[in-house]
């Protein structure tokens, strides 16, 4: 069985002759504790299909599942799935509040699991989750102006994880951050994957990145999936031009960047 699975999804913006379809009819599966990368330019409907797997948006047809279940529809049963997909943003410095100590942020977040926190366990629960992120505990009651963008991207993977999620969403969680820090925040993310057994649905414009952390991946443009596969098989022979254009964009340490002359 699939984490999170989209049947023939479909999301439109806006109404009538104005709508605009940013999700035509794509199915892809995020398999139980693996990674599957959704990868495409700016304008490819990746960010839309994160955004209708939470709830952000309704999709105008199609289905999401969540272990089996439908989320896209109403009652109980459909609140309690979409609970377990969590999605940490792109750009850490705006995803969070900057009134709010980062303790409290995380601790806000442990309410999406449906049970009664005591005072003391949800201060336990959130120095756990710090410490999950290699964050100091003891810096909870800080504000987000204290820490580094890496640092509050940290806080954002721990607020995403006080909900116990079974699946979490990364949309472009480095492309806002230095490049020396992305590596951290990779490495942080594949060990949180292999030790809570979640399954992540990765989504960047950055096919190295992409490489780097899922055992498969989805190609998006234009709205609609045009490949998939598992990641080495799929990037050693693809078969569509724009999968190509994408590998070969992917800088290569030890070749010349051709420039055009002026």
């Amino acid at each position: 069985m699939s984490a999170l699975e989209f049947t023939n999804l479909s999301v439109r913006y806006g109404t009538g002759r104005k709508a605009q379809l940013a999700v035509d009819d794509v199915s892809l599966s995020v398999p139980v504790g693996g990674t599957l990368g959704l990868v495409g330019e700016s304008g490819s409907g990746k960010s839309s299909v994160a955004a209708a797997a939470v709830g952000l948006v309704r999709p105008s047809g199609g289905s999401i599942t969540v272990d089996g279940v439908d989320i896209v529809g109403g009652g109980a049963a459909a609140r309690a799935a979409r609970r377990r997909v969590q999605l940490v943003f792109q750009d850490p410095f705006s995803a969070l509040d900057p009134r709010m100590p980062v303790g409290a942020s995380i601790a806000e977040a442990t309410r999406a699991t449906g049970r009664k926190w005591s005072t003391d366990e949800k201060n336990e629960r959130v120095r756990e989750l710090l410490g999950f992120v290699d964050l100091d505990p003891d810096r909870a009651r800080e504000l987000p102006g204290a820490f580094s963008g890496g640092q509050r991207q940290r806080i954002t993977i721990a607020r995403a994880l006080a909900a116990e999620p079974t699946v979490l969403i990364a949309d472009e969680i480095t492309s806002a951050l230095d490049v020396s820090v992305q590596g951290a925040i990779l490495n942080l993310l594949r060990d949180l994957q292999s030790e809570l057994n979640l399954s992540v649905l990765f989504i960047s414009h950055n096919l190295a990145v992409v490489r780097y952390v899922s055992q498969s991946i989805c190609v998006m443009r234009n709205g609609k999936v045009v490949e998939a596969g598992e990641t080495e098989a799929l990037l050693a022979n693809p078969s569509d031009p724009y999968t190509l254009e994408l590998v070969n964009a992917v800088p290569v340490m030890g070749e010349r960047v051709e420039t055009e002359s002026v």
